[in-house]
């Protein structure tokens, strides 16, 4: 009778830990796959189109610039909603335009290269719409020097046509 009774138990307990042994066994979801999700809800939006993805170990590790703080919290979420995700880095930097150049007007820009060319004997000078051209003859030592103090007066261009001796 002790048989019979542990027949009758044991086929149904064999099914209950295998099929406890079966679920808890999920399928990972693989980084690749992971990445490959992020980068597919990514190609949808072209403010997200500069972030690059790592994966690792279901960590989302996003980098690159994006053009303000809701594109930034947008990158995050649209990975935090993909599945097998179990956490985001945001190292996302919002990206900043360069310093506009301040490019100086004809009249100062005249009085400012008059100054600097009565220095270099032979050297004439003249200004059209911000761009400085140079005529004349000059020494080839004095050439980085002049150079370097027409640019600082931070014209659109400087031309030189000058003659070196």
């Amino acid at each position: 009778m002790s048989k019979t009774i542990f027949r009758v138990f044991a086929i149904p307990f064999s099914v209950l830990i295998l099929s406890a042994f079966i679920t808890s066994c999920k399928a990972k979801v693989k980084d690749a796959d992971i990445k490959a999700s992020i980068d597919k809800a990514y190609a949808s939006n072209p403010d997200l189109s500069m972030v690059m993805v790592g994966v690792n170990d279901g960590t989302a590790t996003l980098t690159g610039e994006v053009k303000d703080a809701n594109a930034k919290s947008e990158a995050e979420r649209a990975a935090k909603d993909v599945k097998g995700v179990t956490a985001v880095v945001n190292n996302l930097t919002i990206f900043s335009p360069p310093p506009q150049v301040v490019i100086t007007p004809d009249d100062p820009l005249k009085v400012s290269v008059d100054n600097v060319v009565k220095d270099f004997a032979g050297v004439s000078a003249s200004i059209n719409d911000g761009v400085v051209t140079l005529t004349g003859e000059i020494k080839k030592a004095d050439l980085q020097k002049l150079m370097m103090a027409l640019n600082s007066l931070k014209p659109k261009k400087v031309e030189n046509k000058l003659v070196i001796k």
